[in-house]
């Protein structure tokens, strides 16, 4: 089923302004992009546009550790394609500030975030925003689970429409509803609770769920084991009896454990965790069990790491891309840290899709919808 009664190839797009949501908040240092995959993945539809005659108006948001403008991804895309960047607009002046728009050309405005309104589903700021094209598109699936003007608010007031990735998204990851079989689940990263509702949901549809990384430390608290230093989320008990009860779920056998006072790292069960260690990833014995039933499998969804990433134990992770990557079965891989190791291993061609969002993959599997999907329903 598409969102909108016309599909965007289905539109005529010469001499029109279009106004389209990017989803391109991505890494950068030292002012230059260092993992450009959400930005290749929008390539296509600002492509077709441009190829189409389409007077381009690109609204986006990022937030990194270098700051939080737009500069760097307007560097990145005038390799490809001319870009004309807007640094400094606000709602009174950026009609002024965008100007005259040629046929073919693309104008990026500066982060959205940098206007309280945006997170506000301001309906004052979607109509500037609408003003501004005949029509919207939007390619940012990776933020459609926010309730955001420029997600919700601007298809009140112009025709919304899909791009070509958000469509790819939707229905890729529409494919988890009615998977092959065996499917094997695996969740990683942290905030269990917001969770919950996920491993609920598929327990009793995937033959094997399992959960790594900082969730199941809530598993293993549950069961009275110490987890040390490592990052905790308290859950009920009941819920966690529940759903080992369903025999689908699947726990790290062995962890890496590290001591930061003495800098030393060793592999042990979960329940041998000492006071003044935390977990920081999984361990051999674990990849080894995962491995194999990756090998079993016919439908694998992954979403988050099985370590902690970003402090550079990233071990399991790599293990396991490398081993669904040489896999025969359908794979739905997301997260942001869970596609840089991915990307790592040099190997984005051997996985069937690769999400690029992270909550917004987590969301739509538990909902089957997004904010933004109804925005694009309800759209004029």
């Amino acid at each position: 089923m598409e969102i909108n009664n016309n599909i965007l190839e289905q539109v005529s797009l010469s001499g029109k302004t279009v106004l389209i949501r990017l989803g391109v908040n991505v890494p950068v240092k030292d002012g230059k992009v260092v993992n450009d995959f959400r930005i290749r993945k929008v390539l296509p539809t600002l492509e077709y546009l441009v190829e189409q005659g389409a007077k381009v108006v690109a609204i986006s948001h990022i937030e990194n550790k270098e700051g939080s403008s737009l500069r760097p991804v307007a560097d990145y895309l005038n390799e490809i394609l001319p870009v004309r960047f807007v640094e400094d607009w606000d709602v009174n002046n950026v009609k002024g500030k965008v100007g005259h728009i040629s046929e073919g050309e693309v104008v990026l405005l500066e982060n959205l975030r940098f206007h309280s309104a945006e997170k506000e589903n301001d309906n004052e700021f979607a109509r500037v925003l609408s003003s501004l094209a005949d029509l919207y598109v939007n390619e940012a699936f990776s933020v459609s689970h926010r309730m955001h003007t420029s997600i919700v608010g601007v298809p009140k007031f112009i025709p919304g429409y899909e791009g070509f990735l958000f469509r790819s998204e939707r229905e890729n990851l529409s494919k988890a509803f009615d998977p092959l079989h065996p499917f094997l689940f695996v969740l990683g990263g942290a905030k269990f609770s917001t969770k919950i509702p996920l491993i609920e949901k598929f327990v009793n549809r995937a033959e094997k769920i399992f959960v790594g990384g900082a969730l199941a430390h809530s598993f293993f608290d549950a069961q009275g084991m110490s987890v040390g230093q490592s990052l905790l989320e308290v859950v009920e008990n009941e819920i966690i009896e529940r759903l080992l009860k369903s025999n689908s779920v699947i726990l790290p056998t062995d962890v890496v454990v590290y001591d930061s006072e003495n800098d030393k790292h060793r592999v042990t069960k979960p329940s041998e965790v000492r006071d003044n260690e935390m977990i920081v990833d999984a361990g051999p014995e674990t990849v080894k069990i995962l491995s194999a039933e990756v090998t079993k499998s016919k439908f694998v969804v992954w979403n988050g790491p099985l370590g902690n990433y970003e402090k550079g134990f990233d071990g399991a992770t790599v293990d396991l891309a490398k081993a669904l990557s040489s896999s025969q079965a359908y794979s739905l891989v997301g997260g942001g840290d869970t596609v840089a190791a991915v990307s790592a291993i040099g190997s984005e061609d051997s996985f069937s899709f690769l999400s690029s969002g992270g909550g917004a993959m987590l969301d739509f599997l538990s909902s089957e919808t997004l904010p933004g999907i109804e925005a694009l329903k309800g759209s004029q």
